[in-house]
């Protein structure tokens, strides 16, 4: 299928790993130039030219910015002043039980998951107005909907994510620019593999034991009973951005594997 996003520029942030990397190749492979983001300057430039060589033809450009540094987001901005397509993938997560989370962790936790978009949104989304199109997407997570105990202020984040999307998207009526939010559920990552295999060989047992144990106990309402693919949760996002999704617009949509047990 053709997205027809070819000639589009693309800045996903949080780009080196996971997601965001599999959200930045799906793009590039459908024709845009894609604006890699990552906290390390070498790392970064260094992706870039790895995924043109591993990708024929394809355009990527690697802009460094930590997003827990006010500075390094001008940076960012002024170096990368227009974009057709923002992709605000970056966040973090740690698991922490609710009376140890200090008020620093609740402040660095907004600062990098929700006020990271909001500030590039400022930004690229009266352009996007003037210019008569654009895609807005936030990555949030099933989190967002159903708090999870162990990380509250990483779902309270989330949540925000939400709201921030929705009221953008009240914003853009009458236009052909559109702001929508995905819902990632467990998915493979970098990290999650690190973290599954860490669980297999502490508890002897293999990494596939290891994921059918996980789905039963921490993740028991999954339709899927797997882990989503990066690649997955990537497919989503290209459609959503692509014209051929002209009329979602304002809608926070699932990629979790049937975790969220609601209807709407």
């Amino acid at each position: 299928m053709n997205l027809e996003i070819s000639g589009k520029t693309a800045l996903v942030t949080g780009s080196t790993a996971g997601i965001g990397l599999a959200i930045a190749r799906t793009l590039a492979q459908e024709g845009a130039e894609v604006i890699l983001n990552g906290r390390n300057k070498e790392r970064t430039d260094a992706l870039a030219r790895k995924m043109m060589d591993e990708l024929p033809g394809t355009r990527f450009r690697a802009v460094a910015a930590d997003f827990s540094k006010v500075d390094d987001i001008n940076a960012l901005l002024a170096d990368v002043s227009e974009v057709d397509i923002l992709v605000n993938n970056v966040g973090i997560f740690e698991p922490k039980e609710f009376a140890d989370i200090p008020d620093e962790d609740w402040f660095r936790f907004f600062e990098v998951n929700v006020m990271s978009g909001v500030r590039l949104s400022r930004h690229y989304f009266p352009a996007m107005l003037a210019k008569g199109w654009g895609r807005i997407i936030f990555v949030s997570s099933e989190s967002g909907l159903q708090i999870p105990t162990e990380m509250i202020h990483y779902g309270m984040t989330k949540t925000a994510q939400l709201a921030v999307s929705r009221g953008l998207a009240e914003l853009t009526t009458g236009t052909e620019v559109t702001v929508n939010t995905i819902l990632p559920g467990p998915t493979f990552s970098e990290g999650v593999g690190d973290f599954i295999g860490n669980m297999a060989a502490m508890n002897k047992v293999t990494v596939e034991e290891m994921e059918k144990d996980f789905f039963k106990h921490a993740r028991p309402t999954s339709i899927i009973k797997r882990f989503a693919t990066t690649q997955e949760v990537a497919n989503l996002v290209a459609y959503l951005v692509s014209p051929l999704a002209s009329a979602t617009n304002g809608a926070a949509i699932r990629v979790d594997g049937g975790v969220t047990k609601t209807i709407a």
